[in-house]
């Protein structure tokens, strides 16, 4: 393959290139003199050409059935602009589609047409959808921290939500809206939950790059259906391309506090029906700019940061949406269903009255359900259990019309009078909050969950107790420093930061320390890449080489940094299994050897720790075990837990009263 410009790939996407671990390329590079060498980057994060690496891969058959999407990516990075290359990756999709089609967008540069033409030829030969996707997810990924995009569980939540509770005749037809449409996650979930026929998808987008790759998207989730798609390019609340337009629903996830959204020049706009949005409540526009298109029966549903559900420059308009019985539910997620995933979003529900019918009546009732107990508890990356989380918020949303029937615990109905007051305040928590025993469901779950962890566990002691040892004389170690010394692994060291400047989100790595393995192991800083300091990367064996916090494990996920007192060993996979090297350095006598214990703050002298000395094929035997042994401690640990919180759960469904069985 060709390339008009330097393309410049990391150690990870030669990795990712090749189908291998990143520690493979790292020994590939240390092995082989004809390894391309640097071309950019630093010593941590080096960068080499894409032309030089794929000619290297081929001549030392190092590739696997890599198809050529990976060879594409990078040079879709390569054009530098994010725009550039996301216009580039739509028009590929478009000539996908349609080979003799024009590009479309004609400030593209010469690298981006060409790229454009290779990428169609690939995309029809080893699948158009499916290789537009591929690119799609790589850009999204790589510009993660400038977009903010509705996860397709939630937003299949959402279309399910919407049309699950809106009114009126189902003529055949369905007109979806999305005003803020991105890369159209919302419409494209839609198409998938509708199965009917003659559905319109609308949607307008500020950004060209997105509004392009959205109309890309939805040409594929339709493909072979009845069904129109229209995305303008306009800021929707400014310039409304769809003026007259009366949807049967409308999906949102509007930008979040932005303060420059047209309060001046929309002061009189006949869509503030309910009051003018105050400067400071951009997301009351929104949902009134939707609620402007909605026909009669119709619904809408949006995500909400929670600060919209009791800000006091916002009660006005709430209060508004409730009296006019507009606003019917609010459903509190957990933290981690969408960005910012620190925040605990909400989904609004709102529904124009049926063709013939007036407003809701004061006395109306509106729905409020707290689904932030569906995260995942102590997970490091936050984010729900999007099953039982779906079935939950299904459940309650499905009584909405229904005044008499039962609610599932966590949602609670309810009345005008008590939310109608000083504040409006219709966070859910606030409703829900007193009910805080566990439920019936929840505590059968939590049953389930030990049962579960101790059947595991049974399992792992069955094999775990049946291991033996042989007597006689102990086998032969070596050190960690000699294995340095052998070239089987590399040993770095981590650092205390120098530079204290606020990093870059887009290039930042975590940054690891003592306290946050003493605290739950979660990173608590983001920190600069540089070349001074010691990442550790998938695969390397990390160990905390101080006695308080003595452990060794594998590093799995994304790149880390590491603080004082904390190294990373990379290993030659040729001569050390990865886990067997962690499993022996982890062993408490192992670290008691090589440390002082004068304090619990005293430290390990990493290159003392001593590691079995096996044939590469025996050390495999070894490193299941070792897996297995921590499997073991990991659940011996969860059960703990588990069983601890149950006995205070019950205790309080027991001093509550209510027994009727087990007595």
């Amino acid at each position: 393959m060709s390339t008009a410009i330097a393309v410049p790939v990391s150690l990870a996407e030669i990795a990712r290139i090749a189908g291998v671990g990143r520690a493979a390329v790292s020994n590939w590079r240390r092995r082989h003199d004809s390894f391309p060498s640097r071309i950019g980057g630093t010593d941590v994060s080096p960068q080499f050409s894409l032309a030089e690496v794929e000619k290297w891969l081929r001549d030392n058959d190092k590739l696997k059935d890599v198809g050529g999407r990976e060879f594409l990516w990078p040079r879709f990075e390569a054009l530098g602009s994010r725009d550039e290359s996301g216009l580039a990756i739509a028009e590929s999709a478009r000539r996908m589609r349609a080979p003799r089609a024009r590009i479309a967008a004609p400030d593209l540069s010469t690298e981006a047409r060409e790229l454009i033409g290779e990428a169609a030829r690939l995309g029809r030969s080893e699948g158009p959808r499916e290789t537009f996707e591929f690119l799609l997810q790589r850009w999204l990924d790589t510009h993660v921290r400038q977009l903010s995009t509705t996860p397709p569980q939630l937003a299949t939540l959402m279309a399910r939500i919407a049309l699950g509770t809106r009114l009126g005749e189902d003529d055949g037809g369905l007109t979806v809206f999305d005003p803020a449409c991105g890369t159209g996650h919302l419409s494209a979930a839609a198409a998938q939950v509708h199965h009917g026929s003659d559905l319109t998808l609308l949607g307008c987008e500020r950004d060209p790059a997105l509004a392009a790759l959205a109309s890309a998207r939805l040409g594929f989730a339709t493909e072979g259906r009845d069904v129109s798609v229209e995305i303008a390019t306009a800021d929707a609340l400014r310039d409304d391309p769809f003026a007259d337009l009366r949807a049967d629903i409308a999906l949102c996830n509007p930008p979040f506090n932005e303060r420059d959204w047209g309060y001046e020049e929309l002061a009189t706009d006949q869509r503030w029906t309910h009051g003018l949005p105050p400067r400071t409540e951009p997301e009351l526009a929104w949902v009134q700019h939707l609620l402007a298109h909605l026909r009669p029966g119709g619904t809408v549903v949006v995500v909400l940061p929670p600060a919209v559900a009791s800000r006091k420059a916002g009660r006005r308009i709430r209060g508004s949406l409730l009296r006019t019985g507009l606003l019917r539910a609010v459903v509190a997620l957990p933290p981690g269903s969408a960005q910012p995933h620190s925040v605990s979003l909400q989904l609004w529900v709102l529904r124009a009255a049926p063709q013939g019918s007036a407003a809701g009546p004061a006395s109306q009732d509106a729905l409020l359900v707290d689904a932030t107990r569906f995260g995942k508890a102590g997970a490091r990356e936050p984010g729900p259990e999007w099953e039982a989380l779906t079935d939950f918020v299904l459940s309650a949303v499905a009584e909405l019309d229904k005044p008499e029937s039962a609610l599932p615990e966590g949602a609670v109905r309810v009345s005008l009078l008590d939310l109608l007051d000083d504040e409006v305040d219709v966070t859910p928590g606030r409703y829900t909050a007193s009910s805080t025993e566990p439920s019936r469901v929840e505590l059968a779950a939590s049953w389930d969950d030990l049962t579960g962890s101790l059947t595991e566990l049974t399992n792992l002691v069955q094999h775990l107790s049946k291991l033996d040892f042989e007597g006689g004389e102990p086998q032969t170690t070596a050190t960690v420093g000699d294995l340095v010394k052998a070239g089987a692994l590399t040993l770095g060291a981590g650092q205390q930061p120098s530079d204290t400047k606020t990093p870059d989100r887009d290039t930042a790595v975590p940054l690891l320390t003592v306290a946050d393995l003493l605290m739950d192991g979660t990173p608590s800083a983001l920190l600069a890449p540089s070349a001074a300091q010691t990442v550790a990367e998938t695969g390397d064996v990390v160990v905390a080489g101080v006695v308080r916090a003595f452990k060794a494990w594998v590093h799995e996920g994304p790149p880390i940094a590491l603080g004082p007192q904390l190294y990373a060993l990379r290993v030659d996979p040729e001569k050390l299994n990865a886990h067997f090297l962690a499993g022996c350095l982890r062993a408490p006598a192992n670290g008691r050897q090589a440390g002082t214990h004068a304090s619990s703050s005293s430290r390990i002298d990493i290159r003392r720790l001593h590691v079995l000395q096996l044939p590469l094929e025996e050390q495999a035997g070894y490193a299941e075990t070792f897996r297995r042994l921590t499997s073991f401690e990991q659940l011996l640990t969860r059960a703990h837990h588990l069983g601890k919180g149950l006995v205070n759960d019950v205790s309080d469904r027991l001093a509550a009263g209510g027994l009727t069985a087990g007595r």
